[in-house]
């Protein structure tokens, strides 16, 4: 699972990077767990399509600053998860989404691209997090206890549409 995990971060990062990371503040604030998250300025969801395979991930476009990828195979219902975490975090993926919640046992192995730790997780596209993802375009993430909320810019939540129906 590293491998592939690893490739679509990777090509997220080439796909949507043209420089070094920049930090955005406030990413890292616990917001409160009701209601729909305000979009962060630069950070936005992103859809790339490549043949019979999908990504979708939340970051700073022109950078390598990703917070959450997701890939599917066409019409697989199967998603494949990674992020970084920091040292320390537990092995699972926490996901919320208006109200639904979800936890998803991770591979956890020091990351090579940062301080602490790359995890991967397999889910079904079809779990109430991913389909009410779906419909309220934003999801967050949940480590040591910090809700990390990624919501859509303004115009852009369509890609979230668009890479659930791809994998079906």
């Amino acid at each position: 699972m590293r491998a592939p995990a690893l490739l679509v971060l990777s090509s997220l990062t080439l796909a949507l990077a043209a420089c070094g990371t920049t930090s955005q503040p406030g990413m890292g604030l616990t917001v409160a767990a009701s209601g729909s998250p305000a979009p962060v300025d630069g950070y936005d969801w992103f859809f790339h399509q490549d043949g019979d395979a999908a990504l979708l991930a939340y970051g700073l476009e022109e950078s390598d600053d990703l917070r959450i990828g997701m890939e599917c195979g066409k019409n697989t219902g199967r998603l494949a998860l990674s992020a970084l975490a920091p040292e320390g975090a537990d092995a699972e993926f926490h996901l919320e989404s208006g109200g639904d919640t979800e936890r998803y046992p991770a591979l956890s192995e020091p990351s090579e691209l940062n301080d602490g730790l790359f995890l991967t997780a397999e889910a079904k596209a079809g779990d109430p997090v991913f389909q009410r993802f779906r419909r309220v375009g934003w999801l967050a993430l949940w480590q040591g206890g910090e809700r990390h909320a990624y919501a859509p810019q303004p115009g852009s939540g369509d890609r979230v549409e668009r890479f659930f129906a791809f994998c079906g």
